[in-house]
């Protein structure tokens, strides 16, 4: 079973939730979102593993059962090109769950006419492997998101 935590901060709102058709649709794979808090913040590690993939804006973790955790740092962000974002690892890291990943601001993600939500997915898992899954509510960094069997 590998439990997956929140990488920031801010209110969970469910994938269906997510101003983005291919996370709505979990096209990428099921898991949950999150509303983060509109202040310069750092998100960290939702599971421990290593950073198979790392962007700006994305990234994931792959834990020891093989359980790869896509979090992505709100919706076109890649469009930024980095610019507002600071990495704090680097691909092929070791993480705890709950390390510092990326440094960001959701209000200035906001500002520039993006949204700062950010889905939490397990890539390549089915619906039926998540449960507790936490689609509304506060959520600090770190706290449950949903468990993967």
């Amino acid at each position: 079973m590998t439990t997956v935590t929140s990488p920031v901060a801010g209110r969970s709102i469910g994938l269906a939730a997510v101003p983005d058709p291919v996370f709505s649709g979990a096209m990428v794979g099921p898991g949950t979102a999150v509303d983060p808090v509109r202040e310069p913040s750092v998100a960290v590690a939702p599971v421990d593993g290593i950073i198979v993939s790392l962007h700006p804006h994305a990234f994931v973790v792959v834990d020891d059962e093989g359980h790869g955790v896509l979090t992505h740092l709100g919706i076109d962000t890649v469009q930024f090109n980095g610019e507002g974002f600071e990495l704090l690892v680097s691909k092929g890291d070791t993480v705890r769950r709950g390390d510092p990943v990326v440094r960001w601001d959701p209000a200035q993600v906001e500002a520039a006419g993006k949204s700062p939500v950010c889905p939490v997915v397990a890539l390549e898992a089915t619906a039926e492997a998540l449960s507790d899954i936490s689609e509304s509510g506060d959520v600090a960094a770190g706290a449950l998101l949903f468990s993967w069997t």
